[in-house]
């Protein structure tokens, strides 16, 4: 798509050429319905967020000239809207809402509703300059799949709290069988995630790919294969910050701030951190070279387990990168 409105001219027969206008719209999603605005008109529509509201809003777009549309996720009720604006030809961006609060306290703008929203969106959507692909329609499927083997997880994590505390012996025969039919479940469903990335050859190699490293199991492989399917065309920083691993500077004058991780994916970067602990205790040599170096220099544990972590997420890039195994690979 070329941006802008400017025309040109050709120097020999002087015919002005004229570039696509880019025309954005914003949409601010509810449970039940979206608010649509368009950057410069002053009206406003409200669509219902199912089916027949999708088919309206893309005839209103369509009759618009509308070639772009902002959004903002909020908590999957996103998902279907988008979903069927991509499949009707639409580019579609998915905004955080930080940078949209972020552009409307540039403008001064302080007062907040659904309406007000949209527009912002909209005006925000206008100005962007940089277009990514859509992300391959495979990975959401997978994705929800591994999200409900993380709620079945964090659930036995909550019962397993209780547990320590249950004095009465019928109330801890209840919950030790719930934690064997919830890790009865988590098994079922991880094999399910791993057929299912498996009946796609190419997520099956970077799957095997990622397995290869020294301290990756099947579990974590998956979140990083599922969360991350950037994963092997970004450099190592990109792949530090999408994961939330990446120190960032807190410098101002002459003050010298420390350096703090921050943003990213959660759900990823929880996954692997959890990995991180045995691995650069045990499993792999790098790793435990480098946790051990930097607590001799005199680095908190923590902090040398984020590092490690973050150098989990490298070698994950570059085995994807290169399209080699970690063993054959010098980092």
């Amino acid at each position: 798509m070329v941006e802008g409105t400017e025309g040109s001219h050709h120097k020999e027969g002087m015919t002005k050429m004229i570039q696509p206008t880019t025309i954005a719209a914003g949409i601010d999603i509810a449970k039940a319905k979206l608010d649509v605005a368009i950057d410069g008109c002053k009206q406003h529509w409200e669509v219902s967020n199912d089916p027949a509201g999708f088919l309206h809003l893309a005839k209103l777009l369509r009759s618009r000239k509308v070639n772009r549309v902002g959004l903002e996720p909020t908590g999957g009720y996103e998902r279907d809207v988008t979903e069927y604006l991509r499949r009707a030809g639409f580019t579609v961006f998915l905004l955080q809402p930080r940078q949209v609060r972020a552009f409307a306290e540039s403008m001064l703008r302080r007062a907040k509703n659904d309406r007000i929203d949209a527009s912002l969106i909209a005006a925000f959507t206008a100005l962007m300059k940089i277009t990514r692909e859509a992300p391959d329609p495979r990975y959401a499927p997978l994705a929800d799949v591994l999200v409900f083997v993380e709620q079945i997880e964090e659930d036995i994590k909550r019962i397993k709290t209780r547990l320590e505390h249950a004095r009465i012996a019928e109330h801890r025969r209840f919950m030790l069988d719930d934690i064997k039919r919830l890790k009865m479940r988590r098994s079922r469903m991880l094999a399910k995630l791993e057929a299912a990335v498996r009946s796609h050859d190419d997520i099956a190699e970077r799957l095997n790919l990622v397995r290869s490293i020294d301290g990756i199991a099947l579990r974590i492989a998956l979140a990083i294969i599922v969360y991350m399917p950037e994963l092997g065309k970004l450099s190592r920083e990109q792949a530090a910050a999408l994961a939330g691993v990446a120190p960032f500077d807190d410098n101002s004058g002459k003050r010298c701030g420390e350096r703090h991780i921050w943003g990213g994916r959660a759900r990823l970067r929880t996954s692997v951190y959890a990995a991180t602990l045995p691995a650069a205790f045990r499993w792999n040599s790098q790793l435990v070279d480098l946790y051990r170096r930097l607590i001799a220099a005199g680095k908190a544990h923590k902090v040398a387990l984020v590092a490690c972590t973050r150098k989990l997420i490298i070698f994950a890039n570059t085995v994807l990168a290169r399209g080699t195994p970690w063993v054959k690979v010098t980092v």
